[in-house]
């Protein structure tokens, strides 16, 4: 790769004070991989020509709107950390546009339903026990995928029911949990003991080792299988609706944002859609021109 004691210097940077996770690692060193080879020149050599040529070359070959956006985004990322530290003189990705993507609204389960995934893991073996505390903590507290998988067993106090959560940039926060996680986490943990295991992770694989992100993710999948769910759900879905629920039942959006561990509040709202029959329904109960005989 063109650059590549800069390039070297932005990984060191991704590690150290991003702290991004591996698969980030990867998917940016191949899109950056992918940019000069295209680019054919060296990072202080770039314009924003060269930019828009590369997203002409990714049109080109078909590549869709979320493919285009997400490796623009890593070539501004990295023309950023070079024109921070004095690398380059200027960012040639600074006023390249990116194409305007559709925000879907996550899926989400209603009460009911996430009341049958809750059970649906129904025995006393290790799996089993495991698989409830996962799908209880995701609904009760909203962690994402990549922190339940880092919890560490230090993380949790099971006195007064809290979890600590490593998010993104390496932010913590400090979570309750409900009682019925908490009663699931405690089962669990009961279990996970007589296994004596050396890994400080809380939620284990058959080897006693950390349980990854996709494994999990393979746990919410299954059980969302097992009670035939319309669409296919994960870890993405639970972590929506346990803010849309939270937010239905009268939990104000910057608790819900604190909660999740959002920098913006226009990412948690996102999350916190609701649909129209339940705004239909608060609106005839609390507005006073929508009740009858006023």
């Amino acid at each position: 790769m063109p650059g590549e004691d800069a390039f070297q210097l932005y990984i060191r940077y991704l590690k150290s004070e991003r702290n991004v996770s591996g698969h980030t690692l990867r998917a940016y060193s191949a899109d950056l991989d992918e940019f000069f080879s295209v680019c054919k020149r060296s990072p202080d050599e770039c314009d924003n020509l060269d930019i828009r040529g590369y997203l002409a070359h990714l049109n080109r070959k078909g590549a869709g709107k979320t493919t285009i956006a997400r490796k623009l985004s890593a070539v501004r990322s990295f023309y950023r950390f070079l024109h921070r530290e004095g690398i380059v003189s200027k960012n040639p990705a600074r006023l390249t546009s990116s194409p305007k993507l559709p925000k879907p609204i996550p899926a989400s389960l209603t009460p009911d339903e996430a009341a049958s995934l809750m059970e649906s893991p129904d025995g006393f073996d290790f799996f089993s026990l495991r698989d409830k505390a996962i799908l209880e903590l995701f609904y009760s507290s909203g962690l994402r995928v990549a922190e339940m998988a880092a919890l560490d067993m230090d993380d949790w106090d099971s006195k007064d029911c809290m979890v600590k959560v490593k998010g993104k940039g390496r932010k913590e926060r400090i979570l309750p949990v409900g009682s019925k996680a908490a009663t699931a986490l405690s089962d669990y943990m009961l279990a996970r003991a007589e296994k004596r295991p050396k890994s400080r992770a809380i939620f284990l694989n058959s080897r006693g080792g950390r349980l990854t992100d996709r494994s999990i993710r393979r746990v919410v999948v299954k059980h969302g299988e097992n009670i035939l769910l319309k669409s296919s759900i994960g870890p993405h879905s639970l972590r929506h609706t346990f803010a849309s629920h939270m937010l239905q039942s009268g939990a104000d959006l910057r608790v819900i944002q604190e909660m999740l561990g959002h920098a913006s509040l226009s990412t948690t709202q996102k999350y916190t859609h609701l649909d129209i029959a339940h705004l239909m329904d608060v609106y005839d109960r609390a507005h006073p021109r929508a009740l009858e005989g006023v």
